[in-house]
Parts: C-alpha cells; structure tokens; sequence
C-alpha cells in the first residue's frame, strides 16, 4: 500500500528543505549493495527556462547514474522528467560533488536489466509499477561529454 500523495509531496518538500537549510550536508547518499543512494538533479525547465531542482533515488551502473521516472507512483509523468526530455542535459549533486550529464531512456534488454537491478532494492516494484497505466521509464543520467557546459 502506497501514502497518501499529499504526504509524499510534503515528503518531498521537507527532504529539499533538509538539504537546502544544512547546505547540502544532509539530504543526499551514495547508494550501496542493500540500499538505493539519493542526488539531487538540477534540470532546467521545459517551458520557464528556470532551473528546477528535485531530489532522486539512483543506483550506479559503471559510470552511467539510474533513476526511475515514477512520481511517487503518481500515474503523471514527473515534471523532472519532463523537463530532461525536451532538455536532456543536467547537473546532479552527489555527496562527492558536481556532474554534468546527459539524460537517456533505457529501452529493450538495458531496460530489464536496469529494472531488475532497481528490484533488488524494492521488491514490491512491479507491483507499485502496475499502478501505473504506462510503463514507468528508466532513466540513465550519462557524463556529459568533455567540454558540455553545465546548465544552472
């Protein structure tokens, strides 16, 4: 059973509160074999320019960072996600610092694998992910290419 969404947006809300008022000294994690890590993903708008600012769960796979689109579970899309498909380059905060990267949707035999490695962390995913009436996307935030500017 998932909360409520008006206490995972207010969840959400503290977790970048936390983050902003320690100055990034709290809020964020690497992620380990039994645990998901957390960064936070600053994307730029689709519509306002502006930057936008959310803090996400990702596990790593070699260099590559992998997200879930999923909104809480919500059955809209994550406006973060959004924002990475009409602007795909980003900057993540990790606790060992900045990276610019270039976001991409794993698609066929990566997306299986990926999904299955995120399983190992919650194993109630596909039940949360039939809550859902499209198919939640995996998300890769690759390095940006040597000499790509980091928006924000």
């Amino acid at each position: 059973m998932l909360p409520p969404r008006w206490f995972i947006r207010t969840a959400w809300v503290i977790h970048r509160a936390l983050y902003r008022i320690t100055g990034g000294r709290a809020g964020l994690r690497n992620p380990t074999s039994d645990r998901w890590g957390m960064l936070r993903l600053r994307s730029v708008g689709r519509r306002t320019g502006a930057e936008r600012i959310a803090i996400l769960g990702y596990f790593e796979d070699g260099s590559d960072l992998v997200t879930m689109a999923m909104n809480g579970w919500g059955e809209a899309e994550p406006a973060w996600w959004l924002n990475l498909q009409a602007r795909p380059d980003a900057t993540v905060d990790l606790v060992d610092g900045r990276r610019a990267v270039h976001a991409r949707t794993a698609t066929g035999d990566e997306r299986r694998r990926l999904w299955s490695r995120w399983a190992h962390y919650d194993q109630k995913l596909d039940q949360y992910a039939a809550k859902r009436s499209r198919e939640t996307a995996v998300v890769i935030l690759e390095p940006a290419p040597r000499g790509e500017s980091i928006p924000g």
